[in-house]
């Protein structure tokens, strides 16, 4: 069974088309800057070099249909015909409370997708661009969608629920979600598979740290709690958000500053963190290189990140009564040996310690603890894709029996 995945962002378009049938990857691409000048295409067959597409591409219908071109091209396609496609998967980044799980595609879905777009303005609505595209061009094949939260639905109350009157939460459905579902699950999934036991059994911290960032506690199979919320702007301090900060601190700023509510938005989703720290830069490898060359407020943006990712490993030790494994995944967590070093550097009491030559290594799935450690250390590349792919597959042979 082939399956195309479709992410798509404001102004991007990231795809993959995998066999399922060993889940192999046949090729993947990314469409960049729609509505923009200099868009472009780049689509990469599998062992062979990336074409770069460049034109005109004024909306997400065009960019999934050169998409579908680039895979059927006689030159560097790898299907003859998109009618060899036999579903599509798509990424949707906010389900609320309704979506628990991946579901078919229907009008009642994009309702509720679309509904979903008031607590996540700036991606359920490119989501949305994706999906009808994909419906229009595609009309006979299924359609299903992978939520980002629906993971963590499993969450109870008491880990969900922000200390408001509970009125805003039923009138408004204010609670924290959580985000980075599938990133988290797949890890998860991966760690338990490495050490030859169910997820059922075990418990994981998974620490998603990229330039959006978050930390899971999976026990027993299920997401019990995590750092973002209502928002991905809530939880650990980030590339370029805020993460969490007293909620008095906003009237104070708005009225300092004289923002509006639109530009303390953007201050705190695109001018603080990381960024706003340093005053350098959001990439952690400007950092570093900043730090050992003096930089005080690079080494203080490093120092308070790995802090703040340590502090949430201790809080959901404490949550789930131990743990078994941390994970760490995404840009920084896969690529960075000396973060990993920093945030574990202290967390001995638990049973664990980094490997010093093995933390060396970067993306590759790998166990950097110890041996006999009591809790295990993993680098997990995430593969987010491969999780929406399954779980496509999984709905089609369910439900229309494919």
């Amino acid at each position: 069974m082939i399956i195309f995945v479709v992410n798509c962002g404001s102004s991007s378009i990231k795809y993959q088309l995998l066999n399922m049938n060993g889940e192999q990857v046949l090729a993947k691409g990314l469409i960049e800057r729609i509505g923009m000048e200099g868009s472009v295409l780049k689509h990469t067959p599998t062992g062979k070099y990336t074409v770069d597409i460049s034109a005109e591409i004024p909306d997400h219908s065009v960019g999934i249909q050169m998409a579908l071109d680039a895979l059927t091209n006689e030159e560097y396609g790898v299907i003859d015909s998109m009618d060899e496609i036999d579903a599509v998967g798509h990424r949707v980044v906010h389900g609320g409370e309704r979506f628990t799980d991946s579901v078919l595609i229907s009008d009642d879905v994009l309702n509720g997708i679309e509904a979903c777009a008031e607590i996540a303005p700036l991606h359920n609505p490119p989501n949305l661009y994706g999906i009808k595209a994909c419906m229009r061009l595609m009309y006979n094949t299924p359609q299903v969608a992978v939520f980002d939260t629906a993971f963590h639905q499993t969450m109870p109350k008491v880990a969900y629920l922000y200390g408001l009157p509970y009125e805003m939460y039923v009138k408004y459905g204010l609670r924290r979600y959580g985000f980075h579902g599938t990133s988290h699950k797949y890890v998860a999934q991966q760690a338990a598979e490495m050490m030859g036991e169910h997820m059922s059994d075990l418990r994981f911290i998974t620490c998603h740290l990229g330039n959006g960032a978050s930390i899971a506690a999976i026990k027993y199979g299920k997401s019990i709690d995590t750092s973002m919320g209502y928002t991905p702007l809530e939880g650990l301090v980030m590339g370029t958000r805020s993460g969490e900060i007293d909620p008095a601190i906003i009237p104070f700023l708005m009225e300092k500053e004289n923002m509006n509510a639109q530009q303390i938005d953007d201050y705190l989703n695109r001018r603080s963190g990381i960024l706003g720290i340093s005053g350098l830069s959001s990439d952690f490898r400007d950092l570093e290189s900043a730090a050992n060359r003096g930089d005080e407020r690079s080494q203080l943006a490093i120092d308070i990140f790995a802090y703040k990712v340590k502090k949430y490993i201790g809080g959901y030790v404490a949550a789930m009564g131990g743990v078994d494994a941390i994970i760490f995944t995404a840009g920084l967590g896969e690529n960075s040996p000396f973060m990993r070093d920093k945030i574990c550097n202290g967390l001995e009491y638990l049973g664990t310690r980094i490997d010093p030559e093995l933390n060396k290594l970067r993306g590759k799935q790998m166990e950097i603890s110890i041996k006999r450690a009591r809790v295990k250390i993993f680098v997990i590349p995430t593969n987010e894709e491969l999780v929406i792919a399954r779980d496509t597959l999984n709905i089609c042979r369910r439900i229309i029996k494919l």
